[in-house]
């Protein structure tokens, strides 16, 4: 599933190919593509038709492109988007052919690139829902800010991830602690922190906390300056390029090879029914609590 860096990325590329321009035609190709609309397809179109999308903007995982009035007073309303496992959201040509898994198109008043939702396994969806002007909407309130934020306060993410008596890869894995990490960067972070992903939140120093925490900034910054993560074809971002950072990835999906930092090989372990990848040399596992 693509994580912050991957959908900062796709925002970015909305920024600037489609924000300021208006929506001519909706085709909803897909009825998966918007079961996040509740009042329906019909709705979903007549609420983006004429509508101007003024900006792009991210929480965590999630898109939102708040729209205009057709006289260019906000409508309150905005564009959400959620690229699940295997969503994109592509600027295209408009004589460019359809993709075989083309769920959604839309068309602009100037005629140039449409803009097209894009998923193989239609896990993502595309929803109209209420914003005021760039305030975020209601349903992604509850997701916590990403630590590249400004506004993210790392005291207070500390505080709370030391108060919780849970697993530290747990944690990092909990949008309403900390928002846009997922697999991936949980585990290379851990691995630049020497923290296994089964260390007890409550039992981590404030040192080792900063040291968790420069480690996910440092990841997510170096692989948005890469682009992204990109291991096959499903993420691209909106001009259909993939990312580079799996070239530069130290521990996720590297099992086997040698720890950049020890020599010693990576191993692979079962965690929440995928995989989690880590150094036993680098990152040792704790040991288990007495009764």
């Amino acid at each position: 599933m693509p994580e912050l860096p991957e959908v900062e990325v796709v925002r970015r590329g909305l920024e600037r190919w489609v924000a300021g321009r208006t929506i001519a035609t909706v085709e909803v190709r897909h009825p998966r593509a918007v079961r996040r609309h509740l009042e329906g397809a019909d709705h979903f179109v007549a609420a983006l038709t004429g509508r101007t999308l003024t900006a792009a903007h991210r929480r965590g995982k999630y898109l939102w492109l708040p729209m205009a009035e057709p006289a260019g007073t906000s409508s309150g309303r905005a564009l959400v988007a959620h690229l699940g496992m295997s969503g994109q959201l592509l600027v295209e040509k408009p004589e460019e052919p359809d993709e075989v898994h083309l769920r959604a198109r839309f068309r602009f008043t100037d005629g140039g690139r449409e803009l097209r939702f894009v998923d193989q396994r239609t896990f993502g969806g595309l929803a109209v829902e209420d914003a005021a002007d760039d305030d975020i909407p209601p349903r992604l309130a509850h997701i916590a800010i990403d630590p590249l934020d400004p506004g993210f306060d790392a005291d207070a993410f500390s505080a709370a991830l030391r108060r919780r008596h849970t697993e530290v890869k747990r944690a990092l894995l909990d949008q309403t602690l900390i928002g846009g990490v997922g697999n991936i960067y949980a585990d290379e972070s851990l691995w630049r922190a020497r923290l296994h992903g089964a260390r007890p939140t409550d039992k981590l120093t404030r040192a080792q906390v900063s040291d968790l925490l420069e480690g996910v900034r440092d990841v997510l910054g170096e692989s948005l300056e890469q682009g992204g993560t990109s291991f096959d074809s499903l993420y691209v971002d909106v001009n259909g390029q993939s990312g580079y950072f799996s070239r530069h990835l130290a521990v996720y999906g590297q099992l086997d090879r040698p720890c950049p930092r020890c020599g010693t090989p990576i191993r692979r372990e079962s965690f929440m029914n995928r995989s989690s990848y880590s150094c036993p040399q680098c990152q040792p596992r704790p040991r288990l609590r007495r009764a």
